[in-house]
């Protein structure tokens, strides 16, 4: 789905109705997130469906290092030969190396979360590793995209706004599935953190918000992530 030029939506139904988005700049494509499927194959076909081809993609960016997040990166990085970037926390969680860190398994609802609380708490499905080439962090600059370090939901968790554009990519600090809310309840390592990331997030005005789990928020995005600051739900 586009939602602007050059800001493309890649959705799946699977871990969580997960997002990727694509950037088409100067410099390339920008993918930030890969989604689940191992063989990235939502991705390819998207690809195809707006007549590019997987050569075409330059940069990988990941958010953080959850599984639904990571699932095409090493495919899509054999393929198109991109320089894949993460955090330089979560990056040996990439390659591998380390489990993500889950938090507290205490009641928290809805329901429907427990199987991911459950996968998350036991490191299953293991995606393919996948190395890290260049770490980012606050302050950096991805093509045309601001690197934003938004810890809490974990360590490592990197957000990537457009200015030109006015798109942001929060990743896991919001979620419009399957309710809006700062993230999924449970799964923030940190909420102190987690809340400062959220004031942060709110002060870029962002025209649309693209979410890691969810539909993309492309009316009223300024105002929502504000709800969210001010403790609101929808």
């Amino acid at each position: 789905m586009q939602l602007g030029a050059g800001v493309h939506s890649i959705g799946q139904k699977k871990g969580g109705r997960v997002h990727a988005f694509l950037f088409e700049h100067a410099d390339g494509l920008t993918l930030v997130d890969t989604l689940f499927d191992d063989d990235a194959r939502d991705v390819l076909a998207y690809l195809r469906e707006i007549g590019r081809t997987s050569d075409e993609l330059t940069h990988i960016a990941l958010t953080h290092a959850h599984r639904s997040h990571l699932g095409g990166v090493a495919a899509l990085k054999r393929l198109s030969g991109a320089t894949v970037y993460s955090h330089e926390w979560e990056a040996d969680i990439i390659a591998g190396e380390r489990k993500a860190q889950s938090g507290r398994f205490r009641p928290v609802f809805p329901l429907r979360l427990w199987p991911f609380r459950l996968g998350l708490a036991l490191g299953r499905p293991k995606h393919q590793p996948c190395e890290v080439d260049e770490t980012l962090d606050e302050g950096d600059a991805l093509g045309p995209l601001q690197v934003v370090h938004i810890p809490g939901h974990s360590p490592g968790h990197l957000a990537f706004y457009w200015p030109e554009r006015r798109v942001l990519v929060a990743g896991d600090a919001i979620a419009t599935w399957p309710s809006f809310g700062a993230g999924w309840p449970g799964f923030n390592l940190n909420e102190e953190q987690h809340r400062e990331s959220i004031r942060r997030l709110a002060a870029f005005d962002a025209n649309v918000v693209g979410v890691g789990h969810g539909s993309p928020i492309t009316e009223r995005a300024a105002d929502r992530v504000q709800e969210l600051v001010e403790g609101r739900r929808a």
